[in-house]
């Protein structure tokens, strides 16, 4: 909330277009030097309706549980449920997940309560995807699911899926949580977009399961 405004390099390739952000954090907790970096890069490929991921950090200070935290697929906001049917969540319930109607968020609950994951209590599951089910708020017709998927299951410190005060859900991840030296870097690597089915969402992942960065320049982009 304190960054002064950035600016964006854009890469433009054959079947893509891509943002690069960087920042140098100016300001740091008592006892931490500022000038660690965050980059963030998103690949848009041409013909799909989702796009690619990637936030890192540089680090300047030692950490024993650095984490950074963000939201994917982003938060929902609605009343009484009108923009959304269900949530679907692949970690929790049961290997297929667990799917959770719009009336759990109708009044609002702290992260603590439910819905929540611990990479130190729970099993890491085999996919890590959040998504929920659009619907238009005048008609009810259903639309597509929205889903942010984070292509490697171990990187989620926590998450949770939380209903605060102004008819907002809240869809917060915090990734790596581990000891960090100064110097050493950790990312995560995401895809955030449109979906129509669940098992899409699935059969994307395991086409892409396990990378943690994102790469490109002007002849191509690869996760890695």
């Amino acid at each position: 909330h304190r960054m002064k405004p950035v600016e964006p390099e854009v890469i433009q390739g054959t079947d893509y277009v891509a943002v690069r952000t960087t920042y140098q954090f100016e300001y740091a907790a008592p006892g931490k030097k500022a000038g660690s970096i965050w980059t963030q890069l998103i690949v848009f490929p041409k013909g799909e309706r989702h796009f690619l991921l990637m936030d890192k950090i540089d680090s300047v200070n030692d950490a024993e549980e650095m984490f950074l935290r963000k939201d994917t697929p982003g938060c929902v906001r609605h009343v009484k449920g009108d923009t959304f049917s269900e949530m679907y969540l692949s970690y929790l319930g049961s290997p297929n997940g667990v799917h959770i109607p719009a009336t759990e968020f109708y009044t609002p609950f702290p992260p603590d309560l439910k819905f929540g994951y611990r990479r130190d209590l729970n099993t890491i599951p085999d996919h890590f995807i959040r998504a929920y089910h659009l619907r238009n708020p005048d008609t009810g017709r259903p639309g597509p699911w929205i889903a942010g998927l984070t292509l490697e299951p171990s990187i989620v410190y926590e998450a949770w899926c939380s209903m605060r005060p102004g008819d907002i859900i809240v869809m917060i991840e915090e990734i790596h949580g581990r000891p960090v030296k100064s110097g050493e870097s950790f990312s995560s690597a995401h895809i955030v977009g449109f979906f129509d089915t669940v098992a899409e969402m699935h059969r994307t992942y395991r086409q892409h399961k396990g990378h943690t960065a994102l790469q490109t320049d002007n002849a191509g982009w690869t996760l890695r």
